[in-house]
């Protein structure tokens, strides 16, 4: 019956604005939970009447979807390790409790935005329980390749505050002043000597001493030297010599014209201006400067002048922070002055974000619906880049959910009226009889 058709109509749509309304207050309830991705509340229509003859009213259906990929706006904060993702992707994380529970299989869901402060045992994770999920790197600070497809190599992202490190010494950069008075045949050949200190693989401190003896010809000048260095970690073994050649001409007087070796030691690159000699804790690159140019080794005047001498490498030192760049590389700082890259955070993407099966706390998990997840590194092929000391707000638009919230209440007091005038049509149609 026609008029029956009316009422079921009537009473689904009260259904239908019943699950909006709660989409609603949903929405309106967070509007200040960081990361919350607001639900859209759809309607659509139901037919069921046939080509012809009278008409049967179907009503209404209702459906909703969470809205994953629009974002809120961001916020700055005064942690280093509140983060926020700029642009696509999300970030991984897990369960405390399960990553506690210690056996590795722990399930891998995403958010958005976090705000991570270490634990007792130094893991970053949210107070809600949320843990960082990274790929540790390697102890010389490189990221090894880990595959893209599983959450197999993540592993939760720990900051040892205690934690010690050091460099070793890999690199010294001579830039120094050789007196040209010496090379001449009234010099009395007396060796310049410099030590320069470096650190080996245990972060210890040892010195190359570096010892340049002149070479004075029987009239005029040689403007040549002979260039020893020694390892005090080898019992002050030699470990390189060179015999040095400078140039005398007007445009160019002074700087190197050319670089022999005369025992050990490797070969002279005249690319990079550097040769090779082997310390205890192994090869070391010494850069002594290019041919033809004023840096590095020069000979002038009549001063022994090291200008600048530098190096790479530090002492043990303890870490006093931690960041995250916007590549998702976690950064450790050391009292010593040195960073190093201790974790990379990797943003996660997938086709249809809107299809990930939503979870308490802000976070999502993969589902079919959503497609296959991909790790990127921040900043690379779709994603967008990490933003540290920045929480993302929520996605509700306050002053738009109260708009539809009358919109709602409209259409829900329309069908109430309806279903009462359908009453009252009823009640006349029972009343024929009388």
């Amino acid at each position: 019956m026609t008029i029956s058709s009316s009422l079921n109509a009537g009473v689904a749509a009260l259904s239908a604005n019943a699950s909006r309304l709660a989409s609603i207050s949903d929405n309106i309830a967070n509007s200040a939970t960081f990361g919350y991705k607001r639900v859209e509340t759809d309607f659509q229509s139901m037919v069921i009447s046939g080509g012809g003859g009278s008409y049967s009213a179907g009503g209404v259906r209702a459906s909703t979807q969470r809205l994953v990929d629009q974002g809120g706006s961001l916020v700055t904060t005064n942690n280093a390790t509140d983060l926020a993702v700029r642009g696509r992707g999300m970030l991984p994380v897990a369960r405390s409790a399960e990553v506690g529970a210690g056996n590795g299989g722990q399930q891998m869901l995403l958010t958005s935005t976090g705000s991570f402060r270490t634990d007792a045992e130094g893991i970053l994770k949210t107070d809600s329980g949320l843990v960082l999920l990274g790929w540790p790197a390697n102890p010389d600070g490189s990221v090894p390749e880990f595959p893209r497809d599983t959450a197999d190599g993540l592993e939760p992202v720990r900051i040892n505050v205690n934690q010690l490190t050091g460099e070793p010494t890999t690199e010294i950069t001579l830039g120094l002043n050789l007196p040209a008075v010496d090379t001449n045949a009234a010099g009395d050949g007396t060796p310049r000597q410099l030590s320069v200190e470096y650190f080996d693989n245990l972060g210890k401190s040892e010195n190359v001493l570096i010892e340049f003896t002149p070479t004075v010809p029987a009239a005029g000048d040689s403007n040549e030297w002979t260039m020893r260095l020694m390892d005090s970690a080898q019992g002050g073994a030699v470990i390189g010599e060179y015999t040095l050649s400078f140039d005398d001409a007007r445009a160019s007087g002074g700087t190197l014209l050319g670089v022999a070796p005369a025992g050990l030691g490797g070969a002279y690159d005249g690319a990079t201006g550097s040769v090779i000699v082997t310390v205890a804790g192994g090869p070391m690159e010494v850069n002594i400067g290019r041919l033809g140019t004023s840096n590095g080794l020069t000979q002038l005047s009549d001063s022994f002048a090291p200008l600048s001498i530098s190096k790479d490498g530090s002492p043990v030192g303890n870490m006093t922070s931690a960041k995250v760049d916007e590549n998702g590389f976690v950064h450790a700082s050391f009292d010593t002055g040195i960073t190093r890259v201790i974790y990379q955070v990797p943003l996660v993407d997938l086709p249809n974000p809107n299809g990930m099966v939503s979870l308490d706390q802000q976070t999502f998990m993969p589902s079919p619906e959503s497609g296959s997840f991909f790790l990127w590194n921040a900043g690379d092929g779709p994603t967008g880049d990490v933003v540290a000391f920045a929480r993302e707000e929520s996605a509700t638009d306050v002053a738009g959910e109260l708009t539809d919230m009358i919109q709602t209440q409209r259409a829900y007091s329309s069908n109430a009226k309806v279903i009462q005038t359908v009453d009252e049509m009823l009640q006349e149609t029972t009343n024929i009889k009388r």
